[in-house]
C-alpha cells in the first residue's frame, strides 16, 4: 500500500478526529481517509455515469 502526505487544515482534522479512535466510526485517521476517499471517488462515478463520461473512461482504458 503506498503512503501519501498531505496538508489538512486545523479545523478539518478537529472534524475528522471526532470519528476516529474509542467510540468513533474508524479505528485511526488513515482508515477514516480510506474511507473518505473511496466514497468520494464513487461518488464522481456517479456524476461521470449520469453525464455519460464514465462509459467514454471505461473504453478509452479498454483500448490501452
Amino acid at each position: 500500500m503506498a503512503k501519501i502526505s498531505v496538508e489538512i487544515p486545523d479545523e478539518l482534522l478537529a472534524d475528522l478526529d471526532e470519528h476516529v479512535g474509542e467510540g468513533g466510526k474508524f479505528v485511526n485517521r488513515s482508515d477514516a481517509i480510506r474511507a473518505s476517499v473511496r466514497k468520494t471517488l464513487d461518488l464522481l462515478d456517479e456524476i461521470d455515469e449520469r453525464h455519460g463520461r464514465l462509459e467514454a473512461r471505461n473504453r478509452n482504458a479498454d483500448d490501452e
